[in-house]
């Protein structure tokens, strides 16, 4: 049996087998999603239904999780990037949950994690200025529940940003 058609072992995610075409596919997509199913399936050498059935079957594996535009930042009055690491004063489920409730709140928050080393997790939020940050931070971050730590790092200059996976 193949590792494709095996199952997959306890706490491994079971992950469908993908062809070559389904890889062109997710690669094209996540270069340019506007492009129409013809053009897609002239890219990468399919009828546009076997085309479009492909793209469905991928949206319906969980593959392909939403369709978006990339907006520009900067034009939009949110061109500080702001990381910040966040240590909880107690590491219990119940202090995760309720940090994580709220985080999801945070204006401007793009992402949190949590994370190894020395925070518990890491937040990427988003906001105009110095000011908007400090605003943000009086008034958002230090109110989060169960914080006993915020350390803040300002990007000077973004040098890569990418939401291309490696298919």
């Amino acid at each position: 049996m193949s590792r494709a058609a095996a199952k997959p072992l306890r706490g491994e995610p079971a992950s469908p087998a993908l062809d070559r075409t389904d890889r062109s596919i997710l690669r094209a997509l996540q270069r340019d999603a506007s492009v129409s199913n013809v053009a897609l399936a002239a890219k990468v050498n399919l009828s546009p239904p076997a085309c479009l059935r492909r793209v469905e079957r991928l949206k319906q594996l969980g593959l392909i999780k939403g369709i978006v535009a990339l907006l520009d930042a900067q034009q939009l009055d949110a061109g500080m990037l702001v990381m910040i690491g966040v240590v909880l004063d107690r590491s219990t489920p119940e202090s995760f949950a309720d940090f994580e409730k709220a985080a999801a709140r945070v204006s401007g928050c793009m992402e949190c994690h949590v994370i190894t080393g020395e925070f518990d997790y890491f937040m990427i939020v988003r906001t105009r200025d110095h000011e908007s940050f400090n605003r943000l931070h009086a008034e958002q971050l230090l109110q989060l529940p169960g914080v006993r730590q915020i350390r803040s790092f300002i990007a000077l200059k973004s040098v890569l940003s990418t939401t291309l996976l490696p298919i």
